[in-house]
């Protein structure tokens, strides 16, 4: 079993950052691509971004190419996004995902392997 766990959420000025960090225990996920997806009231979960095992491949949503960096400490077996330069329409629950990244760069939030529980980010403007 795994459990994925995130903090690092919060309230936020537009143009400000902020860092999410999600732990995951029970097991290493070295077959698995890490990342983020975000939920805003009334609309659909959207991918946002994926990192591989590696490190060395990460997708991005084109609406946080940019502003947001994904990156992963597998000794820590923890995935972090670091988002800058925040606007009030990222305001959203963040959930941390593990599974495929194609799964993940296709949306197909439905076939995702693992969850976390959330954290909520707001922007104010």
């Amino acid at each position: 079993q795994v459990q994925l766990v995130e903090s690092g959420g919060g309230l936020v000025q537009a143009g400000g950052s902020l860092r999410l960090s999600c732990a995951a225990a029970g097991r290493t996920l070295s077959s698995y691509g890490m990342g983020w997806f975000r939920q805003a009231p009334g609309k659909e979960r959207e991918f946002v971004a994926v990192i591989g095992w590696s490190g060395g491949s990460a997708y991005y949503a084109d609406s946080v190419k940019g502003r947001f960096t994904i990156s992963r400490d597998n000794a820590k077996n923890t995935v972090y996004l670091q988002m800058n330069s925040l606007k009030p329409e990222d305001a959203a629950v963040y959930y941390c995902a593990a599974s495929s990244i194609a799964t993940m760069v296709r949306n197909r939030w439905r076939g995702i392997d693992y969850w976390g529980q959330g954290t909520q980010v707001t922007v104010s403007s």
